[in-house]
């Protein structure tokens, strides 16, 4: 049967076989229900899991959330990784496949060009190469002992219906598709996921190389502005580094009582080639096409955490608030439990509770009995990309000389199709060329740079390498079980060391103490900055043989202003050396916070686990603090025009969901990026489909051609769009508005002329802001609302898009969530994040909230944004998402007596 007829019989089947499940009508009703409910986990009662030296007790609560308690640590680990499997199985197989580069195994053909550029990166590789070779013997046993629960588990649901729904719908395409066993490695690649997605700045290099095409580095530089160090401040005060060892300026008294920037381009790289442009874009693409696991890649990502010293709060202990910020999608990324050792012994050393992920054993972000902590994300500059001489299949210049790629096959399975077989071209410093096609052409040799530094293009070509932290074999997988088991400081400090990628911003709390530590991988780079892509033909740009040590690496205990706040901001001034990165967030969410905690403890205030809940849903717009009055000012003839200006007056800065005002406001920051910027951005960096008036400069090689006003449509993923109206905009906007005459207030308006100065411009984008709202919503502003525009869909994301997947778009539409009319803003610490170059639709969120209260463990909070579950009609697939909504929180129990007390279900593992 040839393969559009076979998707087209699926897509049918699906839709009848959803609407019966949902419908529960009649005969065929009852058995479709019965067959998706005979793949919940089964949640009482008793259970055999072969292995166990002991039986293990899973107790869960009204929202499904399982605490586990067991006599060894093995036993621990075996019964987590059955029990996720019970809920999420599903969801890990997809990840795992997707970190292999297998997805094409399960969903055919459309999945090719992912599967190929995974491969050539080698994410499972490096993972395997990490598991036989760096891990300690103990984390190899809890990750083994994880795969042999997950494969009990899996020994009794050998595919189909009876493991989910999902593999009911993919055998109708793929009924020959059967699960594999699970194996240690699985969970490990999947670290490498979450390196990707929190891989900093890699997006951001390839847009300043496509603005230079049209922009000078002065320009390109007023888009990417210095750090506003004065105003928005640094995690920590700087330090010094004295040989390899980092010296805080603040925060150095001892553990209470506790436990063991730059400009500039590489010379001949990316300045004024159409070819480099095209080449450049074609990775771009590629980078376009992966899953999206976390969220957007590099830009957007961010989270908030913040912790607050005892002698500041009601409790006498510290508090520990974070959120961190990712793409929605169901199921909920994080994955609430608890791993408690009934006596904590050196068999059994855990007793650690809070969010982690399918497929990964241990617990990520939480708290064992003696210390709490939270991430977020560092933004350390972990990836470059080098323009590579290509010299032949085989070879490419480095110095002067023909060096020799390492080569490898890599074989792509497909189901219902042939395989493919690609050929992964990598330099000897260990850079995968990611420019190379998805099939066996391996020609770039059309694309070359300009400049007259770099080597002749020949016969050859150039190509993109890739050189990333992630692509080193490291020991984040150890970090974690070292986090789940430390006792203080000091032990915090060992397993940080270990936490090689992702980089991120550790805080800690233990009863007396708070800290803060910045942990990872990070290159130290010979010449260049990592701003621009690198001349790979000249080996003085390669990273250096060792990175930043991490005794080197800015820390800070106990610091005396009594709190330590991470949101992405600078973690240390730029006289820190050597360079942690030059593209930090913008700062405008920590400001915010460390200003509302300021507020709180002025007058010797001090701040209670409500007071951190509250400050999680702040969605003030620090912005428009700035621009209102300044559009307020702005004479309107208009009185169409002049009844939507006027719901600024008095408006609370609040980016509130029933809020006219927030509406209105948006949409003029959305108008005002489109005439200032994204009018003068070249098509590759604009949103595909986003159809702008834009002025086509003359062809300087015809003597009779004239500039012209034509439409030109953008041709990028949306989700990557700019200008994304994100934290780096609010700086260039908040500095451009300093200069009325700035040329960046030159556009085009809709009558087809140009038109200068920043009160035009402003006049300008609420005229058009009025009318696209009045489009969206309605011409009677007294029904308009931020969240009509600012909508959130959760939708289920392991079965693809509509058009390249098992499932229909109806199928999707009866497995999402939503939409849901949301508060917030994307440089609000309410981070409900959306990109002003696509449109309003919330593509990034708070993925959970907690607040850890030291002082009672049990008086903790936790939410997570959908469910515990992965099963699609299952009472816990997102039972959250509406106190989420909310702002509340759930009570979250620690203490064995609190969790009896909250169990609702009860079920025993037993050897057998």
């Amino acid at each position: 049967m040839p393969r559009s007829k076979k998707f087209r019989r699926a897509r049918l089947i699906v839709i009848v076989l959803v609407v019966l499940l949902v419908a529960g009508a009649g005969y065929g009703g009852y058995r479709g229900v019965a067959a998706v409910r005979a793949s919940f986990p089964e949640v009482d009662g008793s259970v055999k899991l072969a292995g166990l030296s002991a039986p293990v007790d899973v107790k869960r609560d009204a929202n499904g959330i399982p605490q586990l308690y067991a006599d060894t640590s093995e036993d621990l680990f075996r019964a987590q990784g059955y029990v996720q499997a019970q809920d999420r199985f599903w969801e890990m197989d997809v990840r795992r496949h997707i970190t292999a580069g297998r997805l094409s195994e399960m969903f055919g053909d459309s999945q090719v060009e992912t599967d190929s550029m995974i491969r050539t990166m080698g994410w499972r590789r490096i993972a395997q190469e990490e598991f036989d070779t760096v891990l300690t013997p103990d984390t190899k046993k809890n990750l083994q002992a994880y795969a042999d629960g997950v494969n009990a588990w899996l020994a009794e649901h050998p595919g189909g219906s009876s493991a989910s729904l999902e593999y009911g719908l993919l055998g109708v395409v793929n009924g020959d598709y059967e699960p594999e066993q699970w194996t240690p490695v699985d969970s490990v690649s999947w670290l490498k996921a979450m390196a990707w997605d929190l891989s900093g700045n890699l997006q951001e290099e390839i847009d300043r190389s496509l603005l230079a095409q049209d922009f000078s580095p002065e320009k390109i530089e007023e888009l990417y502005p210095e750090y506003p160090y004065a105003r928005n401040g640094t995690i920590v005060k700087t330090g010094t580094v004295n040989g390899s060892a980092y010296k805080p300026a603040d925060g150095t008294a001892p553990a209470a009582g506790s436990g063991t920037a730059g400009s500039g381009t590489a010379p001949g790289t990316t300045q004024g080639s159409a070819a480099t442009k095209a080449l450049l874009k074609d990775v771009t693409d590629r980078i376009d096409a992966l899953p999206e696991l976390l969220g957007r890649n590099g830009q957007g990502i961010g989270s908030n955490s913040w912790v607050v010293a005892g002698s500041h709060t009601t409790t006498g202990k510290p508090l520990l608030a974070n959120d961190p910020h990712l793409g929605p999608g169901l199921p909920s990324v994080w994955y609430q439990m608890g791993l408690h050792c009934r006596a904590v012994s050196p068999t059994c050393q855990y007793d650690v509770s809070g969010f982690t992920f399918a497929g990964m054993p241990g617990v990520v972000i939480g708290h064992n009995k003696d210390i709490a902590w939270g991430l977020t994300n560092l933004g350390a500059d972990v990836t470059d990309l080098f323009l590579e001489k290509v010299t032949g299949p085989e070879t490419y210049l480095v110095d002067g000389k023909e060096e020799r790629f390492e080569l490898r096959k890599e074989t792509i399975k497909v189901a219902g199709g042939e395989d493919r077989t690609i050929t992964v071209r990598t330099t000897k410093t260990g850079a995968p060329l990611i420019s190379d096609p998805s099939t066996e052409q391996q020609n770039v040799g059309k694309y070359a740079p300009n400049g007259a530094s770099a080597p002749d293009r020949g016969t050859g070509g150039y190509g993109v390498a890739l050189q990333w932290t992630a692509l080193i074999p490291g020991k984040t997988m150890d970090a974690v079980f070292a986090l789940d088991r430390a006792k203080g400081w000091e032990d915090f400090q060992k397993a940080a060391a270990d936490f090689a990628v992702p980089a991120q911003n550790l805080i800690y709390a233990d009863a007396k103490n708070i800290g803060y530590q910045a942990p990872g991988h990070i290159p130290v780079r010979g010449k260049g900055n990592g701003r621009y892509p690198a001349p790979g033909w000249d080996s003085a740009y390669q990273w250096k043989k060792d990175p930043v040590p991490f005794s080197a690496l800015p820390w800070s205990l106990n610091p005396a202003s009594g709190y330590i706040v991470t949101a992405n901001q600078a973690v240390v001034d730029a006289s820190y050396k050597p360079s942690l990165t030059t593209d930090w967030e913008y700062g405008t969410r920590a400001k915010e916070i460390t200003d509302q905690i300021e507020a709180r403890l002025k007058n010797n205030g001090k701040i209670s686990p409500d007071d951190m809940q509250e400050m999680q849903l702040d969605n003030t717009s620090v912005l428009a603090k700035t621009l209102v009055p300044m559009l307020l000012k702005v004479e309107i003839d208009d009185p169409y025009v002049r009844e939507a200006q006027d719901l600024l007056k008095d408006w609370n800065y609040h980016q509130d969901a029933d809020s006219a005002a927030a509406a209105y406001y948006n949409g003029v920051w959305r108008q005002l990026l489109t005439l200032a910027f994204g009018q003068k951005f070249p098509a590759d960096l604009r949103a595909e489909d986003n159809c702008l008036l834009v002025r086509e400069q003359a062809d300087p090689t015809k003597p009779d051609s004239k500039s012209r006003i034509v439409t030109e449509c953008g041709t990028r993923d949306p989700g990557r769009a700019q200008p994304d109206g994100g934290d780096r905009w609010t700086e260039v906007v908040r500095q451009q508005l300093e200069k009325p005459d700035s040329g960046w207030w030159t556009y085009i308006d809709s009558q087809h002329k140009e038109q200068k100065g920043l009160d035009n411009l402003l006049r300008e984008a609420m005229t058009n802001a009025r009318q696209e709202l009045t489009s969206l919503l309605t011409k009677d502003i007294t029904t308009w609302s931020w969240g009509r525009l600012h909508k959130l869909e959760l939708r289920e994301r392991t079965l693809g898009s509509d058009d390249s997947s098992i499932a229909s778009g109806a199928v999707h539409k009866l497995l999402n969530r939503g939409p849901y009319r949301l508060s917030g803003g994307s440089a609000a610490v309410d981070a409900a994040g959306w990109n002003a170059a696509a449109g309003y639709q919330v593509d990034w969120i708070p993925s959970m909230r907690m607040v850890i209260d030291l002082n009672d463990l049990d008086a903790s909070r936790w939410i997570n944004v959908g469910g515990a579950s992965g099963h699609a009609f299952h009472e816990n697939y997102n039972d959250q998402t509406d106190l989420w909504l909310k702002g509340k929180l759930l009570t979250w129990a620690y203490s064995p007596d609190a969790v009896d007390k909250a169990a609702k279900h009860r079920l025993t593992l037993t050897n057998g």
